[in-house]
């Protein structure tokens, strides 16, 4: 499910990337700025969430190997 949430955020991020272009040479530059802005935070956003860690692991294996942990832990 992670993966598909992660796709569906970098597909986002292109449209808002080539919307913004659209919108900056129709002379529509604050929109445009704005969708630039918000394609920027949605890349780097992703970008925390797939780079590794100093140990090697994604912050995503990290909760996830946390999670399954969690669960094997008698109560």
């Amino acid at each position: 499910m992670f993966d598909l949430v992660i796709s569906i955020i970098v597909l986002a991020a292109i449209a808002l990337a080539a919307g913004a272009i659209v919108l900056w040479r129709k002379g529509v530059t604050k929109q445009a700025m704005l969708m630039a802005i918000l394609a920027i935070v949605m890349i780097v956003n992703v970008a925390i969430w797939l780079v590794p860690m100093d140990g090697g692991d994604t912050p995503m294996e990290a909760a996830t190997d946390a999670i399954a942990e969690e669960e094997r832990a008698p109560d």
